[in-house]
């Protein structure tokens, strides 16, 4: 059994080597994520149903997933990481591949509930891993990577997906990622020693479990890291997940044009993460957050505006940097919250990151019947008041070489 392994720190190589393959892993699974709200408009003319019903799928899947990433990271710490992980990774190739036997927008949606149940196992714990196996400050780097490869997914299953069902279809779509998981599933099982003797179990009481949750909540730092992790979801995933249709409704684009327009989404993350990530280790977090914010701010603000559609592959690169330049550095704060429960730390992490997307796509949507603008200046208006707010609450958040406390609780 996995807690029976002999207990060893694994040497670099090693390291390097299980961070690859989690970022290969993360690679796969966001893709899938982000090939859907690109084909809305196809899945709409397909089924015949309005695109408010079709966008329903995108929180189908984003909300159960940030629900259950709270079950995995208690399961995780009692049961083990590698056995949690491996079994979530073999749902989500099985469920993505299922999802191509729907045959209406109702069907697909409930796929994409359990499949948005059983491939949250997988992300959440790879950050965890990354906490346990890199001090804190040298995590920017390895959470980069993570971070890229999230992008990475985003950058390619933007455009692919909605590029690729003119033809194969979207059923072959999802039977194709099903498939792409499984491989991952194979190329991943190598590395189970490593990762169950990098994280031992942990025991527990249900009692315990809520007293971590609250823990965790208890501190100014907690509150205000995974409140801004949530609201920040909130603005990425409104604003992303209804792209493709402002791009169908203003340009007049199809399938393979709105994937050529959100070419950039993605890229930033993908070619930058890991220097991204270093420079929050060598400058701090308090100089990028309300960066990163802003530029969130910048490129939804200019969806407003009456651009060429030559320069929307640099809004949408726009937006993505935003993302890149918060949410991977919300996390390594979150990597120092957990003590002793690195899996329910991070599972709250990521709970409140996929709730707060699938809560986010749902808003957009609802205020969307008032037209795309009244829509994009809400948002706006969020992210820009949170983005001026960040520059008083995370100022503590400097290198560990400076005045404030990274990894204290303030």
């Amino acid at each position: 059994m996995a807690h029976d392994a002999v207990a060893r720190t694994p040497d670099h190589h090693e390291r390097e080597r299980l961070l690859r393959m989690l970022a290969a892993a993360t690679f796969i699974i966001f893709f899938q994520a982000y090939m859907v709200a690109p084909i809305i408009p196809a899945l709409s003319n397909a089924f015949e149903t309005s695109v408010q019903t079709v966008g329903l799928v995108v929180p189908a899947y984003l909300i159960p997933y940030g629900i259950a990433t709270l079950i995995f990271g208690l399961l995780a710490d009692r049961l083990g990481v590698q056995r949690v992980m491996f079994a979530s990774l073999m749902a989500f190739a099985a469920l993505t591949a299922l999802t191509a036997t729907a045959t209406s927008i109702e069907q697909i949606a409930l796929w994409r509930v359990l499949t948005g149940l059983g491939a949250s196992g997988v992300v959440p714990l790879a950050l965890v891993l990354v906490g346990k196996l890199f001090p804190y400050e040298q995590r920017g780097r390895p959470l980069g990577w993570l971070f890229g490869a999230m992008a990475g997914g985003m950058a390619f299953g933007s455009p692919l997906g909605a590029m690729l069902v003119p033809f194969i279809g979207w059923q072959g779509l999802f039977l194709l990622i099903g498939a792409a998981g499984g491989i991952v599933l194979l190329l991943f099982l190598p590395y189970r020693r490593i990762i169950a003797t990098a994280m031992q179990p942990v025991g527990g009481t249900l009692g315990d479990l809520f007293r971590g949750y609250l823990g965790l909540l208890g501190t100014p730092r907690g509150r205000r890291t995974y409140g801004y992790v949530f609201v920040n979801s909130m603005f990425h995933s409104g604003v992303f997940t209804w792209l493709g249709v402002y791009l169908e409704r203003r340009y007049g684009l199809g399938p393979v044009g709105i994937g050529l327009a959100l070419l950039g989404y993605g890229v930033p993350g993908f070619l930058f993460g890991p220097l991204i990530g270093r420079a929050a280790d060598k400058w701090g977090r308090a100089r990028l957050l309300p960066i990163g914010l802003g530029l969130s701010t910048l490129g939804a603000a200019a969806l407003l505006l009456d651009f060429p559609l030559i320069l929307a592959p640099a809004v949408a690169m726009l937006l993505s940097l935003g993302y890149d330049t918060t949410q991977p550095l919300f996390a390594g704060i979150v990597t120092s919250l957990g003590g002793k429960r690195p899996g329910q730390a991070m599972g709250l992490n990521v709970f409140s990151l996929f709730v707060g997307f699938g809560l986010g796509s749902l808003i957009f949507g609802e205020v969307l019947r008032f037209g795309f603008r009244a829509a994009l200046g809400m948002f706006v208006a969020v992210e820009l008041t949170i983005a001026l707010c960040s520059l008083w609450l995370f100022r503590s958040e400097v290198p560990s070489g400076g005045k404030g406390l990274p990894s204290g609780t303030r």
